[in-house]
């Protein structure tokens, strides 16, 4: 009887707990604080939690799937377009302004779905905009243009 059914998962688990107890471990001496006012130390102990019940878990599941888990085909068409998406956005923000960048951002990552419609994307463009300018330059005081400045000023 094999024990350990889908050796793959079993050492992502074990990298995951890895990872989670280097977090612990390193955020050890840093103050923790409340939920309502965080210390430095917050985070990361939060996430070296949730990376070592997600590990553990993670290896339990390994040891008890009875059949080789058929996994699907890699895609890298979507992937890469997603990643060109974000480099225009970081490439065209500080030019053209965070609304027609986060705009051109959804555009051209919608063109990773086979389901890419042209309405759909505008509106999401349109939205990511506006929710761009309010986390980066509101949210996170970024010293960037809202327009671009043959449009708008630059704020």
């Amino acid at each position: 009887m094999q024990l350990m059914r889908n050796p793959k998962d079993m050492l992502a688990g074990l990298m995951f707990i890895a990872f989670g107890m280097a977090s612990l471990v390193i955020s050890q001496d840093y103050t923790l604080g409340t939920a309502a006012r965080m210390g430095p130390g917050y985070f990361p102990r939060l996430l070296g939690i949730l990376l070592v019940a997600g590990g553990a878990l993670q290896v339990l599941l390994s040891l008890r799937v009875n059949a080789e888990v058929e996994r699907p085909a890699w895609h890298w068409r979507p992937l890469l377009i997603v990643l060109v998406g974000v480099a225009a956005f970081m490439g065209l923000a500080p030019h053209l302004g965070v609304i027609l960048a986060g705009f051109v951002l959804v555009f051209i990552a919608s063109f990773a779905s086979a389901e890419f419609r042209w309405k759909e994307a505008l509106i999401s463009g349109a939205v990511q905009g506006v929710a761009a300018v309010l986390v980066f330059i509101y949210g996170l005081g970024m010293p960037l243009p809202v327009w671009p400045i043959f449009i708008g000023g630059g704020q």
